[in-house]
């Protein structure tokens, strides 16, 4: 079976030009002694906003893999497939994230939550699970309302991987389960009676994307409770490895951390976490890579800062037309944005520092950043005009994507961790 490493770094890359700055990295871990798979992702509203095919992704990949010779496994994520869109996504990628989120609360036939409850006698009484200091305990009751609120959204994601099963064969792709995009995070005893589902309906999952308390908004910090957060995880793990060997799932099975991009304050808790349990992490760092195009056009200068505030511009004038999709995770205060008139009259440095995530910089913006971070559609837009820019800044640009990923995400999150 295909098997995803200890550490994966999720590199989403709107427009399809930075696959090499991300590498560059990942090769940076490497140099000092940690191996992070870089794996490629774009969502199908993603490519429906850009007008681009999943093959865009594989190609840009494979490109960068070539140029800068790297010799390690790299993948491309079919990201938050459903049954409605996995198709196409199915020849260009090796790795799909199955997002049952919407399915979750969705009441299972009776017969088949009887059937699991039955079929799953030792989830009743007390569990004891290492690492967590406190037995788990369910009832059959309890079994019976959490399968209830659970089930169905495992069964989709069961149809969904026996349908890329069928397409391309078990052995030749990566399986990762969101969860993610709820409401209420899943309790460790939820998490379990979800890991024996999944197990049940044979899924080779290697990474699972759980809600965690706390708001995980596009592009800014953490928001949240870190003691809980800190607990949430570590539990999640004690869980993960309790099921490995309980339910016989593939054992390199990894928490997936969404929405990761810019989660600082959690790194330092994850990291510790990791080294607790010697486990494995996949990152999905979102919309970084856009934010840091705009950042390296900022940064050059004349036109490529023209552009940029343009860009804001355009964004501040949709403002709900860009959110709404978006509502969930995204906490924009409008009287905090900046005018067009005021940002018109920035120069470099004043923009950079305005949307650069540098949380002690008096002059950082995180509803500027938000809304620059959900405002790629303006972009999309403007078709050749931005592609064209791009390449024309690329040192600078490639500077900054680069060095976000590897000092912000990979260096306190991983570096001397080994492989």
């Amino acid at each position: 079976m295909l098997t995803l490493g200890k550490y994966s770094l999720g590199v989403g890359d709107r427009f399809a030009h930075q696959a090499r700055a991300q590498l560059r990295a990942c090769l940076k871990a490497a140099e000092k002694g940690v191996e992070v798979i870089p794996v490629w992702n774009k969502s199908n509203r993603e490519h429906l906003t850009i007008g681009s095919e999943p093959t865009s992704v594989r190609a840009a990949a494979d490109a960068a893999v070539r140029e800068l010779n790297w010799h390690r496994p790299y993948h491309v994520d079919a990201d938050h497939i459903r049954r409605d869109t996995v198709d196409r996504f199915v020849p260009h990628s090796d790795f799909f994230t199955i997002d049952v989120a919407d399915f979750i609360g969705r009441p299972a036939e009776p017969s088949a939550v009887n059937a699991f409850v039955d079929r799953h006698g030792e989830l009743a009484g007390k569990t004891e699970i290492p690492g967590i200091g406190q037995a788990l305990e369910m009832s059959r009751a309890a079994i019976e309302s959490v399968a209830h609120r659970f089930l169905f959204a495992v069964q989709e994601a069961g149809c969904i991987y026996r349908r890329i099963e069928r397409a391309k064969g078990r052995d030749y792709f990566i399986t990762e389960i969101s969860m993610d995009e709820t409401d209420s995070p899943q309790t460790p005893p939820e998490l379990l009676v979800i890991l024996a589902a999944i197990a049940d309906e044979g899924i080779p999952v290697q990474t699972l994307a759980p809600k965690f308390t706390g708001r995980f908004n596009k592009g800014v910090d953490y928001i949240g409770d870190l003691a809980q957060f800190e607990k949430e995880f570590n539990d999640d793990l004690a869980v993960l490895a309790f099921a490995i060997k309980e339910y016989g799932l593939p054992a390199n099975l990894k928490l997936s951390v969404h929405s990761g991009s810019d989660k600082f304050s959690i790194y330092a808790p994850i990291r510790q976490a990791l080294a607790r349990f010697d486990a494995g992490l996949h990152l999905k760092t979102a919309g970084t890579t856009w934010l840091e195009e705009i950042i390296g056009l900022a940064e050059a200068g004349g036109e490529g800062l023209a552009l940029a505030k343009e860009i804001y511009a355009e964004a501040l004038a949709h403002v709900e037309e860009l959110c709404a999709p978006y509502a969930a995770v995204i906490d924009i205060n409008a009287k905090k944005l900046p005018s067009n008139e005021t940002v018109q009259g920035w120069n470099p440095e004043q923009f950079v520092n305005a949307l650069r995530h540098d949380p002690q910089c008096p002059a950082f913006n995180p509803h500027l950043r938000q809304l620059l971070h959900v405002g790629y559609k303006v972009a999309a837009r403007m078709g050749d005009r931005y592609l064209n820019l791009l390449e024309q800044c690329e040192p600078t640009i490639a500077r900054n994507v680069t060095e976000n990923l590897y000092e912000r995400h990979l260096k306190p999150l991983l570096i001397g961790m080994g492989r």
